[in-house]
């Protein structure tokens, strides 16, 4: 598992999983017996109980094996924020984390080589009063299921025992939500969890197909469109697309 270098050796390796242990028993404690509406948000309190050194977290996994991240739960407004800035303009920490398969750190959001690496993300980041994300996948066997995202208000790294705390998380909500959707019949899975968010995506397909019906355009270049809307008013993928389905904003006005 991600994380056990960190510590080195037989007896620290078991003190590793001994720790695993402990935290993935406390975040599936922590969401049993609550309804799918509940659990998510139950779990990112249970993360941030963990991790109270950073500012706020999200949860995202992947939808249907796709790199379509849906956020299954956030602390805050921010962190909400962040995982939907990342999927409106296509780039962020979390985007490269998926695609790696490693953790992705983003130190210092007002300076370079973060504002190189991700120059519309770290603006719009330090916008929302964010100067430092860390980006954990949630891998499973062979494939990447999703990511841990921390954020901090000041820049600066995590210290060695903050990140192990971070990695071990990750690992940890990796097998809580394996473990809660494998459950018992009467628990309905991370699939309900996802429907309320991924809802939202469905809004942005749907405008991305009036978009290639009104300008005649492919799939590709309606969502870029979309998301150059998004960008430029400042506002979310998933606003503009409601805006368009609603018909009170029309990309052939551009």
């Amino acid at each position: 598992m991600p994380g056990d270098e960190l510590l080195g050796g037989g007896d620290a390796e078991q003190e590793t999983d001994v720790e695993r242990s402990r935290i993935v028993g406390q975040l599936i404690a922590g969401v049993s017996g609550l309804s799918p509406s509940e659990a998510p948000g139950a779990l990112c309190r249970n993360c941030v109980a963990l991790l109270p050194e950073v500012a706020g977290l999200s949860i995202s996994m992947l939808a249907d094996g796709s790199d379509r991240g849906v956020v299954l739960c956030a602390s805050d407004d921010v962190a909400a924020r962040l995982a939907e800035i990342q999927y409106t303009l296509g780039e962020g920490p979390c985007r490269e984390a998926t695609r790696l398969r490693a953790p992705v750190f983003a130190t210092n959001l007002t300076r370079a080589p973060d504002t190189r690496r991700w120059p519309l993300f770290s603006v719009q980041a330090t916008k929302a009063g964010v100067e430092a994300v860390f980006s954990l996948p949630l891998a499973g066997t062979g494939t990447t299921l999703g990511t841990l995202d921390l954020y901090q208000e000041t820049p600066g790294s995590l210290s060695v025992d903050r990140l192990r705390t971070a990695l071990l998380i990750a690992d940890a909500v990796t097998l809580a939500v394996l473990a809660l959707d494998q459950a018992s019949p009467d628990f309905e899975g991370v699939v309900t969890w996802l429907s309320g968010a991924e809802s939202d995506r469905e809004e942005v397909h749907q405008a991305t197909g009036m978009i290639m019906m009104q300008l005649g355009v492919s799939a590709e270049e309606a969502l870029l469109r979309l998301r150059a809307r998004a960008f430029t008013q400042g506002r979310t993928a998933t606003q503009v697309a409601r805006a368009i389905i609603e018909r009170t904003m029309d990309l052939r006005d551009d």
